[in-house]
């Protein structure tokens, strides 16, 4: 099982995140668990989507790190 790095930002009154390793694939939501959950159902329909089509479903080669001043 593959493990893809989720991008969550907060903007003015939301959060918003995607998948850096899968175009197109975004969700938003009042709180960031919210925007996660919905994250999680946006990723396998888009997946289903993706392999509904015959299209190959991206490799996840994203990660992160945090750096501090």
């Amino acid at each position: 099982m593959s493990r893809y790095l989720v991008v969550v930002e907060k903007a003015k009154s939301n959060f918003a995140a995607y998948l850096p390793d899968v175009p197109g694939c975004v969700a938003t939501g009042k709180t960031r668990a919210e925007v996660l959950s919905r994250m999680r159902k946006a990723f396998s329909m888009h997946v289903a989507g993706l392999k509904e089509d015959g299209l190959p479903v991206p490799e996840a080669v994203s990660s992160a790190d945090y750096v501090g001043i």
